[in-house]
This record gives structure tokens, sequence and C-alpha cells, in this order.
């Protein structure tokens, strides 16, 4: 007997400890939960988002903590040489990608949880099939079957998204013939599959229908952002933000971890929230989006534009700026190219010092990527308080003097309300043209990422000043500083 007690001390000692190491893993996750919903708190304002970024670190860094220490038992140098790597391509990522190259990155990350919600099931549902005679419940079936099918798309959706972003995929979509009715047989084939799958006697006959749906998923995530165009892409990578937080709440039900399944469903949610938010904005419904078609016109407007363009030197729009009360500044992708708003936020201090009224509009899509333009801005320090949104400005436009438009092209388009047949009829627009005064800084007369022409460029009160923009920003500055002795 004592020798029975002596043998069974350890083990219970053994198990209290597995039981205390995983009450204080779940009181971690309950914290990490609470910082990410603070994140996210935190984000949905810039001057808070530095706090916000920091309460998501530390969140995540409690959350592999708590799970590496709480319910690894042993293997640890392997987590951690596994880590490792991620961790210094990630630190190198972040240090080397431009502000330009950020939204294709973000739709790479996504490609991430994709893939990952796809190996998780499938590791799943093999490891189920290791213990033989244990039965495997409908519900865990299914849990595999949808984290694998909603990782498909996100992986290879999200994939396609990068690709057209980095430019190496045109922006024009890839309209089918009957893609809608397409989109359904796969859809309606991969419910077919699942329940094949459930039904399965053996986890080696489930394999089968698994990989089939795998591959069927995959070509349904390709044809829906193919069919995307170029217009909609902030859209789309708020939208696969959205499929990525569901990939990982369904990986979470997967592993029976509840801060995946929590994590997940914030970042589903919010991503989901702000998808509506911004096809409101565009006018446009969610599915329309997510169906595809939108932003692939040919180039050339739907109807005949009428008129010339003026072109104008540094010196005509320095004098505009010198002789005007108040401006308003638009930025857009062609600023984030040229990396240019470091010196717009020295021109804008100059003219505040000066007296006048300087605010930014910001269009809810300016960019590839949600809020791109405020990151660029709040990079440059340039002040939260002048950085307005469309829906604050526009009804300002016939009381401003000068409207600065830097590499913007489609936000500012006048054939969304003037052209019914323009494929963006309908999108709300920031209305520049009814200010007194309106300059176009581009490079040249190419349309803009939604592949439409600009009747904007040739009204008479607008300005074209042809060059690099951050070139001209420079020029404009050097010639401000000059008149100001600065």
């Amino acid at each position: 007997m004592n020798l029975l007690a002596q043998t069974e001390i350890p083990q219970v000692v053994e198990q209290t400890a597995i039981g205390l190491d995983k009450s204080l893993a779940t009181i971690a996750y309950v914290a990490a939960a609470v910082l990410f919903i603070f994140s996210l708190g935190g984000l949905s304002h810039q001057e808070s988002a530095r706090r916000g970024n920091l309460f998501g670190i530390a969140g995540m860094v409690l959350a592999i903590l708590a799970t590496v220490w709480g319910y690894m038992q042993g293997g640890y140098l392997m987590a951690i040489a596994a880590m490792l790597p991620a961790i210094l391509l990630g630190a190198i990522m972040a240090a080397r990608v431009p502000m330009t190259g950020m939204p294709e990155m973000v739709a790479l990350l996504h490609s991430f949880v994709g893939i990952a919600a796809v190996l998780v099931g499938i590791s799943s549902y093999l490891d189920d099939g290791a213990h033989v005679g244990v039965p495997r419940g409908v519900v865990h079936l299914l849990e595999v079957y949808i984290g694998v099918f909603i990782g498909a798309i996100t992986f290879t959706g999200s994939i396609i998204a990068f690709l057209k972003l980095r430019g190496t995929v045109g922006g024009k979509p890839l309209l089918l013939p009957a893609r809608h009715a397409l989109n359904l047989i796969m859809l309606m084939a991969c419910i077919v599959i699942g329940a094949w799958f459930v039904g399965a006697e053996s986890p080696d006959g489930g394999m089968v229908p698994l990989l089939t749906m795998l591959v069927i998923a995959s070509l349904l995530g390709v044809h829906l952002v193919m069919a995307i165009g170029g217009a909609d892409m902030p859209v789309v990578v708020s939208m696969l933000n959205s499929y990525s937080g569901w990939a990982a709440s369904a990986a979470g039900f997967m592993l029976k971890n509840h801060l995946l399944i929590v994590t997940g469903a914030l970042v589903g949610s919010s991503g989901a929230i702000l998808s509506y938010i911004m096809c409101a904005a565009m006018n446009r419904s969610f599915l329309s989006v997510i169906l595809g078609g939108f932003g692939g016109g040919s180039g050339k407007s739907t109807s005949e534009v009428d008129g010339t363009i003026t072109e104008c030197s540094v010196d005509d729009v320095v004098d505009l700026l010198w002789e005007a009360n108040s401006v308003v500044i638009v930025p857009g992708y062609g600023m984030a190219v040229a990396q240019a708003q470091h010196s717009l936020a020295d021109v804008v201090k100059i003219l505040r010092d000066l007296g006048k009224q300087v605010r930014f509009a910001i269009h809810p899509v300016a960019g590839r990527l949600p809020g791109h333009m405020n990151v660029l801005l709040a990079e440059a320090n340039v002040p939260y308080d002048i950085v307005l949104e469309m829906d604050e400005i526009n009804d300002d436009f016939p009381r401003t003097d000068v409207v600065l438009v830097i590499g913007a092209n489609d936000i500012v388009n006048p054939a969304a309300e003037e052209d019914p047949r323009s494929p963006i009829a309908g999108m709300p627009v920031l209305e520049v043209w009814k200010a007194r005064t309106v300059v176009v800084i581009k490079r040249g007369m190419a349309t803009g990422y939604a592949g439409v022409e600009n009747p904007l460029f040739f009204k008479e009160n607008t300005r074209m000043l042809f060059g690099d923009a951050k070139a001209m920003v420079d020029s404009i500055l050097a010639k401000l500083r000059l008149r100001t002795g600065s």
C-alpha cells in the first residue's frame, strides 16, 4: 500500500501542476482578449492608434506565452525554434516594406492565416484518424470542413489580392461568362461534398472529399477576387481581413482554443463592419463588390469628354496658394508612391503660419488600403484636427479658394455624379470641382486604378501640373520658403 501511495502521489502532484498551469493560462487568455479589445478601440482613432497597437502587441505576447507554458508539456525548444524564424521574418518585413507596399503586405499576411486554418484542419482530421475506435463527432467534422473551406478561400483570394496590389496581375476584373452561376455551382458542390465527408466511414475515406473540397474552394477564392476591379481593392483587403478572422476562429474551434475563437471573431466581425462602412461610402452593396465587375473600365469614359486641359507651372501654383484664404489638399495613391507627405507637411505649416485655412480631405477608399492616407499624414506629423473625412468637408468646397489634388484620380471624378453610364456612377466622390480653382498634380493623363476617364482634368477651373508628386511639392515648398524668407 505504501508503495502504491508513493507511486500515486507524484502523479497527483503532476496532474495538479498541469491543472494549475491550464488555469493560469485561461486567466492569461482572458487578459489577452481584453487587450485585443482595447487594441481595436485604440485603432479606431488616429490619436490613440499607437497605444492601440501596443495593446495588441502585449496581448499577442501574453497569448503566446500562455499557450507555450500553459498547455504544452515539453518540446519548448522546438516551439522556440519554430517561432524565431517567423519573428525575424516579420520584423524584417515590417522594417523594409514602405507604406506604399503596406496594402500588398497586409493581403499576404491574410494568406498566412488562411493556409494556417487549412493545415490545422487537415492535421486535426488526421489526428482523429490516428485514434482508431474513437468516435468522431459530427460537430467536430463540420468544424474541420468549414475551417478548411474558409481557409482555402482566404488563402488563394489573398494571394490574388497581393498580386493585384503589387501590379503583377492587372486591376481589370476577370468577367467570365455566367460567372455568378459558376460561383454558385462551386459553392453547391462544396456543400454536397461536405455531406460525403461527414458520412465517410473511415478517416482514409474522408480525406478524398476533404481534399476535393480544398481544390474547389481554392479555385473559388481565386475567381472571386479576380472578378473584382481595381477601384474596389480597398474593400477587398478589408473583406479578406474578415475572412482571415473567421478562418482563425474556425481553427480555434478545431483546437478547442477559446482565445483563438474570441480573437478570430473580433477580427472577423470588425473586418465585416469596416467592409460594410466602406461599401456604404462608395454607394455600393457588399454583395456587388464581392461578386465583382466594378472598376473594370477600358480607360475611356462612357461619354465623350469635351474641352481642353490647362497646364500650369510651379510658380502659378505658388501664386494661387499665396493669394488663397482657404486651401484643401486631397491626397491619393500617387502621393504615397512619391513619398511626398513630408514635404507636403512643410508646405502646410508655411501656409498655416501665413494665416491661411488649410485642411486635408480624405476619401474612404483613397489609396489601396483603408486608412492609407491617414497613416501617411500621421507619419509626416500632420495635425489630426485638419484631416477631415469626405462627409465632413464635401459641403465646404464651394467656399474653398484652391484645392490641391496630389496623385488622386477616381475619388475626385465628377463622372460619378454627372455620367449615369459611367462604371463609377453613384459612387460618392470629393466634389473638388466646385471650388474656385483646382490644381491637379499627376505624372500624365493616365486613368486611375478604376480605368475610368476623368472629366475634372478638362474643366475650366482646373489647372494641371504634370510631374512627380514629390518633385513638384518640393519645388512649391522651395518657392514658398523663398517668399517667406524661412
